[in-house]
């Protein structure tokens, strides 16, 4: 009976030389790949295709996790603290393991597969960091670094022959040509270009993000998912979101919840607004409609028409655009995406 172990597979150029090399010795592997909604991924290019696709060619199952709970969990009370945004990397990375522990087990697997690279990723994957995450895991020996095994001690599986030392490697630091080699090598042809990641790395999506908890400690994944987009103004303690172009409103309106508000001009092309939570009071309902107007093609009117529609109920509200002016220059300091 082959030996199994579970891989966190991103679908990756690292991942997914970590699981080939793991196949060439036998192993039998169980892939898992985690997702948030903090993923830098586009409909066109995704984490969870990526590893689906990894997963079909060299012939394994996979399991997709939401993961946006934990990560959420780890910015609201970090342990060891953050990058250079609000991202949490090690936090992150103790509860990803831990789960594939839990999988492990259920499995009947004897150990953790990950393709991480020595020094390749400055705040979890330097050499104490690693140490870190593995005390905090309680992973000690149970975790494989096929790509950079040599710089550690060998693992359980390795002391126990299950796993060849001598054709594990010893790759470091951020250059990706030892790994694009390897996958010629290992006729790994169409893999991902490395781009994506953590969008609580990005100091201005950290900011609508602080911002965000201020007011609501427990947001939605939809309220979690409008940061990506639009124009971001938090007035009254309410997040207010304004469309820059016909795909966000769109995307506005298909994350509406039932309790917040709609916004929209009569009569000028213009944004969709999206006001969010309970106990919306005229004068937040007015101000969103001056914001609403002064990114419509009415910016330079005098007075905009714009309905506001909660639910079934519409209600027309006579905006002035210049307000909206004085309201932009206050909005939260996440400009660069908007």
């Amino acid at each position: 009976m082959k030996t199994k172990a579970i891989a966190l597979l991103s679908g990756g150029l690292d991942s997914r030389l970590a699981v080939k090399l793991m196949l060439e010795q036998g192993i039998e592997v169980i892939a898992l790949n985690f997702t948030t909604c903090f993923c830098t991924c586009t409909p066109k290019s995704s984490c969870r295709s990526e590893a689906k696709q990894a997963a079909e060619e060299f012939g394994i199952p996979l399991k997709i996790l939401n993961h946006t709970e934990e990560l959420l969990g780890a910015v609201k009370n970090s342990k060891h603290g953050f990058g250079r945004g609000l991202n949490p990397c090690l936090d992150c990375r103790i509860a990803m393991l831990k789960k594939a522990a839990e999988i492990m087990e259920q499995e009947g697997a004897s150990f953790i597969i990950t393709g991480e690279v020595l020094g390749e990723r400055p705040m979890s994957q330097r050499l104490d960091a690693i140490k870190i995450i593995e005390r905090d895991s309680l992973l000690r020996g149970k975790i494989l670094r096929p790509l950079s095994a040599k710089f550690f001690e060998p693992t359980e599986a390795e002391k126990q022959g299950i796993v060849k030392r001598e054709l594990l490697l010893a790759i470091s630091g951020r250059s990706r040509k030892p790994q694009i080699k390897l996958a010629e090598d290992l006729g790994i042809n169409d893999y991902p270009c490395p781009a994506g990641g953590c969008l609580l790395t990005d100091r201005v999506y950290a900011a609508k993000l602080k911002a965000l908890l201020a007011i609501n400690a427990d947001p939605t994944n939809k309220e979690l998912n409008l940061l990506k987009v639009g124009r971001h103004f938090f007035i009254e303690e309410h997040l207010v979101v304004v469309g820059r172009n016909e795909e966000e409103n769109k995307r506005l309106e298909q994350l509406k919840e039932h309790q917040d508000i709609l916004l929209a001009c009569r009569g000028f092309e213009g944004p969709t607004t999206i006001i969010k939570g309970n106990d919306i009071s005229p004068a937040l309902l007015t101000k969103a409609a001056a914001l609403t107007a002064r990114y419509s093609q009415g910016r330079n009117e005098k007075q905009v028409s714009v309905s506001c529609v909660n639910g079934e109920k519409e209600q027309i509200i006579q905006a002035k655009p210049s307000e909206g002016f004085k309201l932009a220059e206050g909005r939260t300091n996440a400009k660069r995406h908007n």
